[in-house]
């Protein structure tokens, strides 16, 4: 279980996080949601341990993410960033296999690993020669997921890894990403902007503003039961109506 207990960050006179609580169980998907600049790629950065908060206490399995820990911890911890972050001078493969070969893996375990995640993500091993350049929006981002998952981590983090994406690409995508999180049952945390997209992924929906939580539980109970004026104030917004389908509880 991911845990944040009474986290506060701010960036100068910015407040990210203002004493915040949450929860984020095991083997589920949270999805972090809300308008630009409410905190939640913050969430993703204390998680991870690129930033530290002023107060509060970030865990990981239990242990709180330290200095001294940080790095151990991130060894458990796929993370995709907005617009997938590729290194343009590394072919895909040299992108995936960043950390691995840092930390010493033999040439067939990378090999053996390479071709899971290839036939996992259904990106043809062809275009593994590739430079980020070379490759389409929906590649990169596949690549971009097999470098999250090379070393087989607890969790997954992403942030926003749909939004530069066209539709087409973006809907295809959304459905290869939740057959991907079924398979492997791992804990993963999710941000977006779209509440659609939001419903379609996640367990529980976490809905913020200026740093603090208005609403958190299953997609469907933000529709039916919300809790405070800018829960229906936010999903209005959503264009088109939401849709859930069979499987949103």
């Amino acid at each position: 279980m991911i845990e944040l207990e009474n986290v506060s960050k701010s960036y100068g006179d910015v407040r990210a996080i203002g004493h915040l609580s949450l929860q984020m169980p095991t083997q589920r998907t949270t999805v972090l949601i809300g308008p630009s600049g409410c905190g939640k790629s913050t969430i993703l950065r204390l998680i991870i341990g690129l930033v530290r908060p002023d107060e509060g206490i970030v865990r990981f399995e239990g242990t709180p993410v330290t200095p001294e820990n940080v790095e151990r911890l991130r060894l458990k911890m796929g993370y995709v960033i907005q617009d997938g972050g590729l290194f343009p001078h590394l072919t895909a493969r040299g992108n995936v296999t960043l950390m691995a070969r840092y930390l010493d893996f033999d040439d067939v375990r990378v090999a053996s690993r390479i071709n899971e995640l290839s036939e996992l993500v259904q990106l043809p091993t062809a275009r593994l020669t590739d430079y980020p350049a070379q490759l389409s929006g929906g590649q990169r981002q596949r690549v971009s997921l097999m470098r999250a998952l090379m070393l087989d981590p607890d969790v997954l983090l992403l942030d926003e890894p749909l939004g530069a994406l066209d539709p087409m690409i973006r809907a295809s995508l959304q459905a290869d990403l939740k057959s991907i999180f079924r398979k492997l049952g791992k804990t993963v945390v999710i941000v977006t902007h779209d509440i659609a997209e939001a419903a379609f992924f996640a367990d529980r929906i976490v809905l913020m503003k200026q740093g603090m939580i208005i609403q958190e539980g299953p997609p469907k109970a933000l529709i039916d039961e919300p809790s405070h004026p800018f829960v229906e104030e936010f999903i209005r917004a959503q264009r088109p109506p939401l849709a859930f389908d069979e499987d949103v509880q």
